[in-house]
């Protein structure tokens, strides 16, 4: 079976991921969505089927690159996270690669004290 877009090969790689990783109360699953103007990430609870917290490049200051934008958005969900005493989180890249505005995201959220 090959792929035939960029988008269909990033949705088999999130069902893979999403096939292993769960959240819980205790330890909510980060998810991020990337677009190509913002980055928007949320704690799950996959128990419950709820949001817990959620933050958005729009709520942020968009001084700076997208990829500075996107660590000021995960420094913001840490710091909301933290407010609702979540401290441990379980990471869910959504299928995109770790690196660039994905990485920037979770580096801002490990430097506001969330561990995954």
């Amino acid at each position: 079976m090959s792929v035939k877009t960029v988008e269909q090969a990033r949705g088999r790689r999130h069902k893979r991921i999403r096939g292993r990783l769960s959240g819980t109360g205790e330890r909510p699953r980060v998810s991020v969505y990337r677009s190509n103007r913002a980055i928007y990430a949320q704690a799950i609870d996959d128990v419950t089927g709820t949001t817990l917290v959620a933050a958005r490049s729009s709520e942020v200051d968009a001084a700076g690159d997208k990829t500075a934008v996107a660590g000021r958005v995960g420094l913001l969900l840490a710091e909301r996270a933290k407010a609702k005493g979540i401290t441990a989180v379980v990471f869910d890249r959504s299928g995109y690669l770790y690196h660039g505005r994905v990485k920037a995201l979770a580096e801002g959220a490990r430097e506001g004290g969330l561990q995954f």
